[in-house]
Formats: structure tokens, sequence, C-alpha cells
């Protein structure tokens, strides 16, 4: 058995990213939500687009209004009402001001603005009773960005605040990575779907729904291939359907050392390299990593990479989480330093127990109390085979090898999860 850190290590470099060029497609700017950036984004605006007010006040000449105080204010007469949206029509001469609204552009003549708290109108006129200082509350030209440079850079994800960015700047069709395609199958003779009345010995075949869930959540497309049984020639052509048109394969079941786990032999059969058989880790002990280079087209995309699961459900997305998750971001056009699991230090509010002979990560909730995260172990049995105290998980607690126990109140690694 493999290290977790290893088998992590060996994942990702198996991984080859989507190419910049072949694996790419424009899209409508209201489409890009989620997507990842292929290509920097410039545009041909200045923000702010030209000097203006950040503030409701006055546009004023500063040596007109640099002595003055309550007792002496400079008293300017008001020449015109800027709103937001409005053309300035005059220019602001010596012993001049114009009213002026926040956003609005500042008029020529102008070089300050006076927030109105410090100013008293008198008809129209208007009394500055406080000096400001130079420039103050002019929002000056290209301050934020200078039109023609780098505004968003290749390999981020877009979201809300880029999608406002973008918008703005009027850039309106991006160059985004196409989601990866990921075929998913579950393997059981036992195994049904929700839909089939469940008789005596059966199992509602979970997996294909959580697994295609966790794929669209992170950022692939995913494509179901139903359930197959335990005949190895049923499971060789669809496991030959399944890497003729994935980027990466989800199978569960049929990896471990049991009389019908027929994966592994399979995938041999068919020429796959087989890069990692089991992990040290609990849950998800059988987890079978393979490449099959002969698939990438002559070169002109990866090699697909196939992920044989074990087939209990709470290993399942276990492994997913650790393993197939940071292969799935690097695959998607992601640096390398921000496809790793995310793990931060939480105190934990129950004492956790492990065998000490695997990394095992035991499920339930992060909280951010008082600045500090805890985490709160979900409760009844931690069994692979126990789907029902796993809903509502967003952190694994890792107790490390070696290790039997982590007092309650003591600090844990916990593997943030992410929807």
């Amino acid at each position: 058995m493999l290290p977790v850190k290893e088998a992590e290590s060996i994942i990702l470099n198996l991984v080859q990213p989507l190419d910049k060029q072949l694996d790419t497609e424009v899209v409508e700017l209201s489409a890009a939500t989620g997507r990842i950036l292929a290509a920097p984004v410039t545009s041909q605006l200045d923000f702010p687009h030209w000097d203006n007010s950040a503030m409701d006040g006055y546009a004023v000449r500063y040596a007109d209004v640099q002595s003055c105080d309550a007792s002496q204010p400079a008293v300017l007469e008001i020449i015109e009402e800027i709103p937001a949206g409005y053309q300035p029509q005059q220019e602001v001469q010596p012993g001049q001001a114009s009213r002026i609204l926040t956003g609005a552009c500042l008029p020529q003549g102008a070089d300050t603005v006076v927030m109105q708290e410090k100013t008293r109108r008198e008809d129209n006129r208007v009394l500055i009773l406080e000096a400001p200082e130079p420039q103050a509350f002019v929002r000056h030209r290209a301050a934020f960005y200078q039109a023609g440079m780098p505004l968003l850079p290749p390999g981020i994800t877009i979201g809300a605040p880029k999608i406002a960015v973008l918008a703005a700047a009027q850039c309106t069709h991006l160059t985004v990575y196409r989601p990866p395609k990921v075929v998913i199958f579950s393997t059981g003779n036992e195994l049904v779907t929700p839909e089939q009345p469940l008789k005596r010995g059966q199992i509602v075949d979970s997996n294909q729904y959580a697994l295609a869930a966790f794929v669209l959540q992170a950022g692939g497309v995913p494509i179901p291939l139903g359930i197959v049984p335990d005949e190895p020639e049923v499971l060789k052509a669809k496991i030959t359907q399944a890497i003729s048109s994935a980027d990466i394969v989800l199978s569960t079941g049929g990896v471990s050392v049991g009389d019908y786990d027929y994966v592994d032999q399979i995938l041999t059969d068919l020429g796959a390299q087989i890069h990692i058989h089991a992990v040290a880790v609990k849950p998800g002990k059988p987890l079978t990593v393979a490449t099959f280079p002969q698939y990438n087209h002559g070169g002109t995309k990866p090699p697909v990479l196939y992920f044989g699961l074990p087939g209990n459900p709470v290993s399942a997305l276990v492994s997913c989480w650790r393993f197939v998750q940071p292969a799935l971001k690097k695959l998607s056009g992601l640096p390398q330093a921000s496809c790793k699991p995310k793990f931060i230090q939480a105190y934990t509010r129950q004492e956790l127990r492990a065998s000490g002979k695997r990394e095992t990560y035991l499920w339930g909730q992060l909280h951010l109390v008082d600045g500090s995260y805890e985490f709160h172990l979900a409760g009844g049995s931690h069994s692979s085979g126990n789907l029902i105290n796993l809903a509502q998980t967003t952190g694994l607690a890792v107790v490390p090898v070696g290790q039997t126990l982590i007092p309650a109140g003591e600090l844990v690694q916990v593997l943030q999860i992410c929807y």
C-alpha cells in the first residue's frame, strides 16, 4: 500500500492539463460562470474611465480653498450641477465651483472635491468651511487599471467578482477550457437503480448519482454509463467504451481482492499502465489508478486517466475528495499549486480514534467559532458502508498513521470539503 502523500503525488504527476489551443472554446460572458480562463484578458478601457468624484460635494480649484477655515471660509460661485452620467459643460475658473455628485465626471479646471459636509450653501454660492487636502476625493483616470495591460490571467475560475470586472471592461467573449469529460459506471451484480423495487440482498446504486454530482461541482461533464454486472466480457466492453470518449473514467467496485473483482486484470489486458493498486488510507484502501497512453490520439490529447474506486459509498466519495478532485482541477487548466486538497487546523470537539495502521479520515462538520475552526464529528458509526451520517459533511479530520487517539480539544488537520 502506498502512503497517501505518495499516491497524491503520483496522481498529480500523471495528469496532463488540457491543451491551450486544442481544448478551448469561446463563450459569452453570460455563460462563463464556473469556467476556467485559457487566455489572458485585456480591456481597451481605463479604470476609472475619466477623472471623477468619490464623494457628493463641490469640484473646486485647490488654489482657491487651500487656506480657508470656518472663520474665514472661501466663497465660490456655483456655476453648474454635475450628476453621474452628465458631461460637464463649463470649466471651473478662479472663484468658481461646480456642484458634483459621486461618480460624476470632474469638470475642466477643477482638481479637488470638497465633501458637502464641510460646506454651507447660500443660493448660488458655496462657503468652504475647511481646507481639503490637494486632489481630495478625486479618482483619477487609469488609477485602477490602464487600458491594454493584463486584466485577468489564464488558469483562474470565473466567479461573481471576475464576472463583474469583465462586464465593466466590456469583455463579452472569453476563451475558456472545455470542461473535462468524466465517464462514470458502477460494477456489481447486487446493484439496482433507485427506480427498481429492492429485493433481499440488493443494493441501490447511489455511487452513480453521487459521483455525477461530484463531477458537476468540480466543473466536469459527467457521462453516466449505468450499472455493469460482474461479468468479465461485459465489463471489458464497458471499459473499452468508457476510455474511447473520456478524459477521466470513474468506476466503483471490482478493485479489491474478491473472486468477482476483475477491474485490474481487464485494465492490464486492455494495455493500461497501472500506477496504484492500493493506498494506506481508511476509508478507501482499494484504489486503482491507471493510464491508457494509446488513447491519446497521436499525442493530440492527454492519456485517459482511470480511477477504479472502492464500491462502498463513503469510500468512493472520500477517494474522490482526496485524490480525484485534485486531478480534475489540474486537468481543467488550474495551476498545480491551487489543485491540492485544502487542509486547515481545527479544534476537535470530540475525541477521534483510529487503528493507527492507515491514515484515517473521519467525517463531520467544520464551524468557524470566534475566529477559530472547530470540527464536530458526525454521530453514529464511521463505517464505509454507512452513507447516512455522511450527509452535510464539510470536513474530513485526519488521524495520521501511528496515532490511535486525538483527544477532544486538540488541534487536528481537516480536509475542507467545498460543494
